[in-house]
């Protein structure tokens, strides 16, 4: 059984892709923990299968072998405790529907009354910032507006884990800045679970509590690091703490070295 604590328990995961000419192994023996309430952003080499350890885990992929458990009950499909929100924004909104509509979308599975749905739309647009445009069309804002379209539509839908895969690739350094503050918000003010996922190594330590470091493909975790950087965080003076510059230099270094196949144990961080 779990600890009491765990929340996500990922144990000898692996994952093989059948081709004609030959298997390829995306995710190899690969095992953490995650616990309630927790921010845990995950890096790794180009390539290294980070997508599809998320659908993995989210349940929109079956693993070849390997356990994904929810709170010690194992996930084998989409699950109503996880929400995801996807790096192409454009494609995951309905350019038809309003934002209204779109964050209303995945609550009319649930067996809500309209004026619950109503409050949760209302709620997840405020807690995004989007409440003056709840009538406009997502083709009318602008990217980082639409992915806060698609972060209010998650929330809406009331997860235990919000799922995030490389999100804020596509918007520019200034949106992608206010984007990061808005996710270390939510995690603070409504305590939801949170795995991030990136390319983006300053953006892995700025936002996590734990970086979770994957080796090239076939994927495993190369390290577990714990980010002892101050809880409250901003984006001018915590990037300039020399702990910052040491971490991410850290594991900077950590990918370099999985991307040249070095896999020898990790260096303790500085």
């Amino acid at each position: 059984m779990p600890d009491r604590g765990t929340l996500l328990r990922v144990e000898q995961l692996r994952k093989v892709y059948e081709h004609p000419t030959g298997d390829v192994e995306a995710i190899g023996d690969l095992s953490f923990t995650m616990d309630a309430g927790e921010l845990v952003c995950i890096v790794g080499p180009s390539g290294c299968g980070k997508t599809t350890l998320l659908k993995c885990l989210a349940g929109l992929l079956r693993p070849t072998s390997g356990v994904v458990e929810m709170h010690g009950a194992p996930v084998t499909g989409p699950s109503p405790a996880m929400a995801v929100v996807f790096q192409e924004y454009g494609r995951s909104l309905y350019p038809w529907l309003t934002v209204r509509g779109n964050v209303e979308l995945p609550l009319r599975h649930k067996k809500l009354s309209r004026a619950d749905r109503d409050t949760l739309v209302a709620d997840a647009l405020d807690a995004v910032g989007l409440a003056h445009a709840a009538r406009s069309h997502p083709w009318q804002l602008s990217g980082g507006m639409q992915q806060r379209v698609a972060i209010a539509r998650a929330l809406a839908y009331q997860p235990e884990v919000l799922i995030m895969d490389e999100p804020f690739a596509a918007v520019d350094a200034q949106t992608r800045a206010d984007l990061e503050d808005l996710v270390r918000e939510l995690h603070a003010r409504r305590r939801i679970s949170v795995l991030f996922v990136t390319h983006d190594i300053d953006e892995s330590v700025y936002l996590g509590q734990r970086v979770l470091v994957l080796s090239q493909s076939p994927t495993r975790v190369r390290e577990d690091l714990a980010i002892d950087l101050p809880a409250e965080r901003d984006q001018i003076s915590t990037r300039a703490l020399p702990r910052f510059t040491h971490l991410r230099t850290h594991v900077y270094g950590e990918i370099q070295r999985a991307k040249r196949g070095q896999n020898v144990a990790a260096r303790p961080a500085p």
